[in-house]
C-alpha cells in the first residue's frame, strides 16, 4: 500500500510549529506495513491543497491529509478536498448534532470562559463535508475530519490525529517487512556492505549514523520475509555491532 502525506499549515513551514504529525504518521504506516512514498508540507491555500490531492489520490493508494480543520479564515482543507473531487459541501445532520453536543459539552465543562468571552460557532460551516464524504469524529476531536474515496482528512492537532488515525488504522497496511541491524559501525564506512546487500537480494536498505546516545543502524525492507531476514543476517556478519 502506498501512501502519501500532506501536511497543511504557514505555521509548519514558517517553523512556529513542528511538523511531528508527519513523523508520527509515517512510523505507524510503516510499521502497519505499508509504504510512506511521498511527504510534503504545504500552506493553508485552498488552491494549492486542492492540486495536490487530485494529482496524488490517483497515483497512490492512499492520501492523507492533515490540518486546516476549524472555523478560522484559514482552515480551507476540507473545501480543497471537495475541490478536488469536484463536488461541494453538505451537513450532515448527525455530523451537525454531534458538533453541537461537543460544544455543549464543552461550555458547561468551562462555563468561566463564556463569561469573558463570546463564542459565536457556526454549528453548519463545522460540520460541512465533501458531498458523500465518510464521517471521522472521535471523543478528542471537535471538528470531523473525513474519509472521501482513498484521501483521509485528520485534523492538526497531535492528540486529534493519532485518536482519529486510530479509528481507521486497520484500513492501512501492506506486505513490507523490516527489519533493522543495530551497528557502530561509522557510517561512512558501509558503503561496501549497503552495496553487497543490494546485490545480493531484493531488498531496500538505508543507514543511520551512529550518535552519541545510541548506536547506527541498517534498515533492511522488503515483501518476502525470509529475504528480509537473510539480508539482515548477511549485514550482521560484516558490522560491528554494539555487543562486540
Amino acid at each position: 500500500m502506498d501512501v502519501a502525506l500532506l501536511t497543511v499549515g504557514d505555521e509548519l513551514l514558517s517553523g512556529d510549529t513542528e511538523n511531528t504529525n508527519a513523523t508520527w504518521l509515517a512510523r505507524e504506516l510503516t510499521g502497519r506495513g505499508a509504504s510512506v512514498r511521498r511527504v510534503l508540507t504545504v500552506p493553508d491555500d485552498r488552491e494549492v491543497i486542492a492540486e495536490y490531492v487530485r494529482e496524488w489520490r490517483e497515483r497512490f493508494d492512499a492520501v492523507i491529509v492533515t490540518g486546516g480543520l476549524g472555523d478560522t479564515p484559514d482552515d480551507v482543507t476540507v473545501e480543497a478536498v471537495a475541490d478536488a473531487f469536484d463536488r461541494g459541501l453538505e451537513v450532515p445532520e448527525d455530523v451537525r448534532e454531534r458538533v453541537e453536543q461537543k460544544a455543549r459539552e464543552y461550555r458547561e465543562a468551562n462555563p468561566e470562559r463564556f463569561e469573558e468571552y463570546e463564542f459565536d460557532i457556526d454549528f453548519d460551516e463545522t460540520a460541512a463535508l465533501p458531498a458523500g464524504a465518510r464521517p471521522l469524529q472521535t471523543a478528542e476531536s471537535f471538528n470531523p475530519g473525513c474519509v472521501v474515496e482513498n484521501v483521509y482528512v485528520f485534523p492538526g492537532f497531535p492528540e486529534e490525529l493519532k485518536a482519529m488515525f486510530g479509528a481507521v488504522a486497520e484500513e492501512f497496511g501492506g506486505d513490507v517487512v523490516t527489519e533493522s541491524v543495530a551497528t557502530v559501525t561509522p557510517e561512512g564506512a558501509l558503503k561496501d556492505v549497503l552495496d553487497g546487500v543490494r546485490e545480493r537480494f531484493d531488498v531496500a536498505v538505508g543507514s543511520y549514523p551512529v550518535r552519541e546516545d545510541r548506536p547506527g543502524r541498517v534498515k533492511v525492507s522488503g515483501t518476502d520475509g525470509e529475504e528480509v531476514t537473510d539480508a539482515a543476517e548477511w549485514v550482521r556478519q560484516r558490522v560491528r555491532t554494539p555487543e562486540e
